[in-house]
């Protein structure tokens, strides 16, 4: 029996369909898995993804960061998505994706929005006038007739409220989205994320390592600890005082002091980043920013041993790499924790309205020392005399 929202004859008889969502990097982390069931499961299908920048702005001066957003290096990489429409930062390059979008004919455009998702409605009536669209839809009160007018448009609607459910996991949300808009099963084994680093990317980053001085002889089982502090909401970020901190403190200890730290920045703090720790001398610690392509990142956090950072897809990256991490986190959120409950540690702010600054360098401490991350040359060291099987 055919129980999904967008009917299975829909879908095998269209040639493309679009997805329409503010995706960031975490988002995406897990998404990627019900993309790629969407694609193993109607390979005919060629999908194309809308990604919606919220901060789209009129400032022509912001629009060069806001271009070189890192998720499309990613999404460019993914060999099951065709088409990415990625210049919805400013008014203009709006019009142009809307105008080209339409041109594409769509039998099907599918709003994953959770922001103003009755906007998104509109715009995915305006791209596929003739089209089946389908939306999430959050609960809406009598004087919103704006709003249910425009959910009206569409063909299918998915109650937002029917697929949060106490205690769950982020991934758990996104799989009951795919099940109920496309009738796609996607177990709890398939839906752990996963980063495919291409290699140029990894030979970059061990580059990096010893242009740095970590990992040559006399740095053997060397430990590198990954610090990220940034998040784009100031509430999920965490002061660089308390990074020197935290830094200082592990260098007092006897047990810490073989460990490399890399002080994660996003380019455009890296200039007041690299201010601040010129007024400090630190030995063995190294600043990074990803400036020039998605895959930097990964690539180093792949080489480190253990990765503390505040609530952002960085946390969510060493899941997919399988790194430790020791993860900063609000009390708002508790479905977006890592993944990975067996190498995840959280360090949550004591209350609800308690911001991620307010987390004490104490705690991060007694987190880092109850993970004891192993050296990444003796996990490497380990992995080369293992028998293949």
């Amino acid at each position: 029996m055919d129980n999904n929202l967008i009917p299975k004859a829909v879908l095998a008889k269209a040639d493309k369909i679009l997805v329409i969502g503010h995706f960031a990097l975490g988002d995406f982390t897990y998404l990627q898995n019900y993309f790629r069931a969407l694609a193993e499961q109607y390979p005919h299908l060629k999908i194309h993804l809308w990604v919606d920048e919220v901060r789209r702005t009129s400032r022509f001066w912001q629009w060069p960061a806001l271009k070189k957003y890192a998720l499309y290096d990613w999404l460019e990489s993914c060999p099951f998505i065709e088409k990415i429409y990625k210049e919805t930062y400013s008014p203009l390059g709006l019009h142009r994706c809307i105008k080209q979008a339409k041109n594409e004919a769509y039998d099907v455009v599918v709003s994953v929005g959770t922001l103003r998702p009755h906007r998104y409605a509109r715009l995915a009536r305006r791209i596929a006038p003739h089209g089946f669209v389908a939306a999430l839809k959050p609960a809406l009160q009598w004087h919103e007739p704006i709003k249910k007018w425009s959910f009206g448009l569409c063909n299918a609607v998915l109650p937002i409220q029917e697929t949060i459910i106490k205690g769950q996991h982020i991934t758990d949300r996104y799989a009951l989205w795919f099940e109920r808009l496309f009738g796609i099963t996607v177990p709890v084994a398939g839906r752990f994320p996963f980063i495919d680093i291409p290699n140029e990317w990894l030979a970059y980053a061990k580059l990096l390592f010893l242009k740095w001085g970590i990992g040559k002889a006399n740095k053997k089982f060397g430990r590198v600890i990954f610090i990220n502090p940034f998040a784009k909401n100031h509430k999920r970020s965490w002061p660089l005082e308390h990074v020197l901190e935290l830094i200082i403190a592990l260098c007092r200890k006897d047990e810490y002091g073989d460990v490399s730290f890399v002080v994660n920045a996003v380019p455009e703090e890296l200039t007041r980043v690299r201010a601040f720790f010129s007024k400090h001398s630190l030995n063995n610690t190294f600043l990074f920013s990803a400036e020039a392509n998605f895959f930097q990142l990964p690539a180093v956090l792949s080489l480190c041993d253990l990765i503390v950072s505040v609530e952002t897809s960085i946390m969510h990256f060493a899941s997919a790499l399988h790194v430790p991490v020791v993860a900063l986190m609000r009390q708002k959120n508790p479905e977006w924790a890592p993944i990975d409950t067996e190498k995840a540690l959280i360090v949550l702010a004591k209350t609800r309205s308690s911001v991620v600054a307010d987390i004490p360098v104490q705690e991060v401490l007694h987190a880092i020392d109850q993970v004891k991350p192993q050296p990444m040359l003796e996990k490497q060291t380990e992995a080369a005399s293992s028998p293949v099987v």
